[in-house]
């Protein structure tokens, strides 16, 4: 039964997911952007600690439920405004993820647990935050950063160091050990600025 629930979520969340009109190529393939980003953070749990469980699986799959439904672009465009989008965002997604698996049949207890990782809640102190934080920050680097940098051709070397290390220092101890292994593949052209951000 459990298994049934677990593979009646993720369907879930691919469905909402597909709807993204955002495209995106991987490996010469059109993906819906979002369905995208939620298959590439179940591969890195996968990879990190494939022994997780479901609800905190699923909190992971679901990060960014739909997110194209919330956009920046709805908020003013300052400091506030950024974070005003940002705290709402983390509630909304909690909010999707909640729905999708109570539709799908989980307890009430697994929904509070999702929504609390989703959330973004007590980062540091609470294990399954943390891990989605691990796991989202790999992702990062590993297939977003990049074209991220691309993006920003105007930043400088130091807002880069800032940027990495900030994301770096997001991790825990276990996912420095892992990335730092060579167990995600770093983009190229910033290994350099990530040796150097890591070291300092």
């Amino acid at each position: 039964m459990s298994q049934q629930k677990f593979d009646l979520a993720v369907s879930l969340m691919d469905a909402a997911n597909r709807e993204d009109p955002n495209i995106e190529i991987a490996d010469g393939e059109e993906w819906p952007k979002e369905l995208l980003y939620s298959h590439r953070m179940s591969d890195m749990l996968e990879r990190y600690k494939p022994a997780a469980d479901d609800v905190i699986k699923l909190a992971i799959r679901g990060q960014h439920i739909q997110r194209w439904k919330s956009p920046r672009s709805a908020y003013p465009m300052n400091r506030q405004g950024y974070h005003q989008w940002r705290t709402n965002l983390y509630q909304f997604h909690a909010d999707g993820v909640a729905e999708l698996m109570a539709q799908a049949g989980f307890d009430q207890e697994a929904l509070e647990r999702a929504k609390k990782a989703v959330g973004k809640r007590a980062l540091k102190a609470n294990e399954d935050t943390q891990l989605l934080e691990d796991v989202a920050g790999m992702v990062f680097i590993e297939h977003y950063m990049l074209a991220f940098a691309e993006k920003h051709p105007e930043y400088d070397e130091q807002k880069w160091v800032d940027i990495i290390r900030k994301t770096w220092n997001k991790l825990s101890a276990d996912a420095h050990q892992f990335a730092l292994a060579g167990k995600i593949t770093l983009p190229e052209p910033l290994i350099p600025l990530i040796q150097k951000s890591i070291a300092e």
